[in-house]
């Protein structure tokens, strides 16, 4: 499915969903999506209520809509729900371990660091394996993309930290099983909050300039 189509389906089930609730004015697409992004806030406290396989899946789906350079999408996801795995795969020294304890589930964003095509001085030469100079930027993009859905899904997630740290990464990357080009970048745990998070006020007009520093 493509992004704009994701996007579209995303936003308009949104109004919807807000549009029955009692005799509210309808909002328009920008008050939905900026509320959206405005309210997004690191969730670290989860009931015990589970998330579904839908909830899960519109996630992903959501994060492989984010933007990608040169369409590459590096990205792969390893989804787990099984709480006895945890401390396994993040071991007893991580520090957000009582985070990943209550959480419903943890999705880790993982992304190839490199990719198979054409060079790019021979566009119709023979695909060979070269660095992917973008995967950071793209992961980065997939996991915001995710928070975004968890917050418009009135779920509760936070990014936890795992690329660039050796300490966090190598654990994970052995755990998981994964190829030696794909990086362990995030791990999302997520769940039904159990508290009253807000949001942070993080808009600083002097870090803005314009025309020039």
């Amino acid at each position: 499915m493509r992004a704009g189509m994701i996007s579209a389906a995303f936003v308009a089930a949104l109004a919807m969903a807000l549009s029955s609730c009692g005799s509210a004015p309808e909002l328009s697409k920008e008050q939905i999506v900026l509320d959206n992004i405005f309210s997004r806030k690191s969730v670290r406290s989860f009931t015990e209520e589970p998330v579904t396989s839908q909830q899960i899946e519109t996630l992903l789906k959501a994060g492989m809509a984010a933007p990608s350079g040169s369409n590459i999408q590096p990205w792969s996801f390893v989804v787990l729900q099984d709480k006895d795995r945890y401390m396994e795969i993040f071991g007893e020294n991580n520090f957000n371990q009582r985070i990943f304890a209550q959480s419903a589930a943890i999705i880790v964003v993982c992304s190839d660091t490199t990719v198979v095509r054409a060079p790019r001085n021979d566009p119709q030469g023979t695909p060979v394996k070269m660095a992917n100079g973008t995967w950071r930027d793209d992961a980065g993009a997939v996991t915001e993309n995710i928070l975004l859905a968890v917050e418009a899904m009135d779920l509760g997630a936070v990014w936890t930290a795992c690329y660039p740290y050796p300490d966090r990464m190598n654990p994970v990357k052995a755990s998981l099983g994964l190829p030696s080009e794909v990086v362990p970048y995030s791990v999302i745990a997520l769940g039904h909050p159990s508290g009253d998070d807000q949001p942070k006020d993080k808009w600083k007009p002097e870090k803005v300039h314009y025309g020039k520093w």
